[in-house]
């Protein structure tokens, strides 16, 4: 019997051996009005959601399921990123347990989980770089107070077979460098990072670790502390996915990592070259790659640029 999606998806976090296709998954894809006919989940706005009736909220729930369905059966996809939307707990599981409810066990289902902090917003990050440091404990208090309103949640979710998986998505670093200089992040940043990975995988859940711009300066230390796989590997941020995957390929998964720039705005000629170094570089140094665009199929990507790096996946991104 063939493999189902999630299987042949964590055999490639756990860089197992595979047979077929190189396993594949995005973020996010938000280009569903323009594939489907309907919007996002992320894209919707449920102000009055306790005001409406069960049946009208079952039906968002069941249209929001079928988004994500219809999306990876379209775009064979492994895995699904569900944004749950209303994000509480309750509602949270209705919605995962729709989609296994239509789905059974076939899809690796992950939300998101991070509980480090990321690079700060412009308007934040004067203030937060004094934080760092003039007032480090604080932040070390923020982030304990994510921890345990995470681990609240990934336990009430543990065990109920509807979630796999938490993706862990705090951006660390610009397209030049990180954020966080090394010892800063050593010290603000990586031990919590453990905290996170450790706990989630002690409830049996799988972690991958995302972040853009250039980690090359931080990468052994987030390699320490422990995911399963590490995406984007982001090109537009000088990350090299053949190099990493030299250094690395025995410790963690990598995905990605279709540069999304060209894929957007270059030539059809150099988002195919793109796409055919992506697979190139990803499948060798042996398994553990999935892949995947450098960041998501985002608004505004063209929907047949994103067709077009599918294409070519399923014409030679085949392990033999």
């Amino acid at each position: 019997m063939a493999d189902t999606h999630k299987q042949r998806f964590e055999k490639a976090l756990r860089r197992e051996p595979i047979i077929g296709h190189v396993p594949q998954f995005e973020l996010v894809f938000f280009l569903t009005m323009e594939a489907f006919g309907k919007v996002h989940p992320s894209h919707r706005f449920y102000e009055q959601w306790n005001q409406m009736s069960y049946a009208e909220q079952k039906l968002h729930i069941e249209e929001m399921a079928d988004i994500y369905i219809m999306t990876a059966k379209r775009y064979n996809h492994d895995a699904i990123f569900v944004h749950p939307n209303p994000g509480d707990l309750e509602n949270t599981k209705w919605l995962l347990e729709t989609i296994r409810e239509k789905t059974g066990d076939e899809y690796f289902l992950m939300m998101h989980g991070d509980t480090t902090v990321s690079i700060p917003t412009g308007d934040d990050m004067i203030d937060f770089s004094v934080r760092m440091y003039e007032d480090p404990d604080s932040i070390h208090d923020q982030q304990k107070r994510w921890q345990e309103e995470a681990s609240k949640r990934a336990a009430a979710l543990s065990g109920t077979g509807l979630l796999d998986g938490f993706a862990l998505c705090s951006d660390y670093a610009f397209n030049v460098n990180p954020f966080f200089s090394p010892d800063i992040f050593a010290e603000l940043v990586a031990p919590h990072l453990k905290e996170c990975i450790d706990t989630y995988r002690g409830l049996g859940f799988y972690t991958i670790k995302h972040t853009d711009g250039n980690i090359n300066p931080i990468l052994d230390q987030i390699v320490d502390c422990g995911p399963d796989a590490l995406h984007s590997i982001d090109p537009q941020g000088h990350m090299n996915l053949l190099e990493v995957r030299q250094k690395y390929g025995d410790r963690v998964c990598t995905i990605g990592n279709v540069n999304c720039g060209l894929l957007q705005t270059g030539t059809v000629e150099e988002a195919e070259e793109d796409v055919r170094r992506c697979i190139r570089e990803g499948m060798a140094e042996g398994y553990g790659f999935i892949f995947s665009t450098s960041n998501c199929a985002y608004t505004g990507l063209p929907l047949e640029r994103y067709e077009l790096m599918q294409k070519i996946w399923r014409e030679e991104a085949i392990y033999r």
